[in-house]
């Protein structure tokens, strides 16, 4: 990512560069364009408070590397967010495993850096966000993607629909109701008494 999709003032990054590395005829070449995988990738998200803070903080540290470094700063990539200590490139792979490494530090099952994208979504999901508006966070192009990958989190939604059902219905009303039991029924421990059915009158309200 640039620091150009940060904006600071109204707290928003602009998903819109892709860089891709590949290996080609023994050299390790990079390709950088201001283009995403899809329209739907194309996207603006709000800048939280935390990150915010803590990418000023960063560039504030790159602009020191490149005070204290000189001539010996790389020069191609000052643009870029995720650089090392001598402004160069940082390879994902590096990111991967630094990640690997603070999962293990913190006790934490291991997962892709990818699978990032699925926790954040999961998390989205619990609470109760739209799952239209998971898809639009995620830049996915088609809802039904989304839907696929995701529907069977949406726990919450099941209860909600359940719930729509018993009272729109009025089949809480027809639910058998559990009986006290009676002088009668203590004397007679051996005979099973069947559950009484509390059926709403006739003129009740649905």
């Amino acid at each position: 990512m640039k620091w150009s999709a940060f904006d600071f003032q109204n707290d928003t990054v602009t998903i819109c560069h892709t860089v891709t590395k590949a290996f080609i005829n023994g050299r390790h070449e990079v390709y950088a364009e201001d283009s995403t995988k899809s329209r739907s990738s194309y996207r603006t998200l709000p800048l939280m408070a935390n990150v915010k803070v803590w990418l000023q903080d960063l560039r504030a540290r790159q602009e020191e590397n490149m005070k204290l470094c000189g001539r010996s700063y790389c020069q191609d990539y000052l643009e870029y967010v995720y650089v090392d200590s001598l402004g160069s490139l940082m390879n994902a792979g590096s990111i991967s495993a630094r990640f690997s490494d603070l999962l293990k530090q913190s006790g934490l099952r291991k997962i892709r850096f990818h699978d990032l994208r699925h926790t954040c979504a999961s998390m989205m999901m619990a609470q109760g966000v739209p799952m239209k508006h998971i898809q639009e966070w995620l830049g996915h192009s088609d809802f039904s993607t989304t839907a696929n990958i995701y529907a069977h989190l949406d726990y919450s939604s099941k209860l909600t629909s359940a719930k729509s059902l018993i009272e729109g219905y009025g089949i809480d009303k027809l639910m058998p109701v559990p009986m006290a039991p009676t002088a009668e029924v203590k004397r007679d421990r051996g005979k099973k008494e069947k559950p009484a059915l509390a059926v709403a009158p006739a003129n009740a309200e649905a």
